[in-house]
């Protein structure tokens, strides 16, 4: 394919063939060039996108790692607190008829005391703590460690402070201890 441009050049003797070949050769080179750009912009583009699906992959892949691990380290914590409580519960028997009323989780839940643990329990002595949807007695030693590591697995009662009104009419009458509702 020549062109007819340059066959009148070179026919005039403007310009030499040499001249035609070599700016014949210059327009190839630069095709070429441009030929080789877009492939490189696309594959770069290519790349670009693995790159960017990977970092997106790993991405996740951390944060389900990072799941994992946070259960595993919340079995392990939940194991070492039914292991403090099953080793450290007081025993109820046949004696323990006083239903004992409590909340727990905005749920009120019951266990059977006797006279003594429900004194304790009261006094701030004992605290009451959940294993496998039962309720045991447990000393207030461990049941601040168990609440350390989950509270919601242990119930503690402070003794409370009473907290007289000014304006109570009955603030000369005091409930007795031993009263059962």
């Amino acid at each position: 394919m020549s062109n007819p441009f340059q066959d009148q050049f070179l026919k005039a003797g403007l310009v030499s063939k040499q001249q035609v070949q070599k700016a014949q050769q210059d327009k190839q080179k630069t095709k070429k060039q441009q030929h080789n750009n877009k492939k490189i912009k696309i594959v770069d583009e290519s790349k670009i996108k693995a790159q960017q699906a990977a970092e997106e992959k790993a991405k996740r892949d951390r944060e389900l790692n990072q799941k994992k691990q946070e259960q595993v380290r919340q079995k392990a914590i939940s194991a070492e607190i039914d292991q403090l409580i099953t080793s450290n519960r007081i025993e109820r028997d046949d004696s323990c008829e006083i239903a004992y009323n409590f909340e727990h989780q905005k749920k009120i839940k019951r266990i059977y005391v006797n006279e003594d643990m429900q004194k304790q329990i009261v006094q701030g002595k004992l605290g009451i703590a959940r294993i496998t949807g039962q309720y045991e007695l447990i000393p207030k030693v461990i049941a601040e460690k168990i609440q350390q590591r989950n509270e919601k697995r242990v119930i503690l009662f402070d003794p409370e402070q009473q907290v007289i009104d000014e304006n109570d009419p009955y603030a000369d009458h005091q409930i007795p201890d031993d009263l059962m509702w």
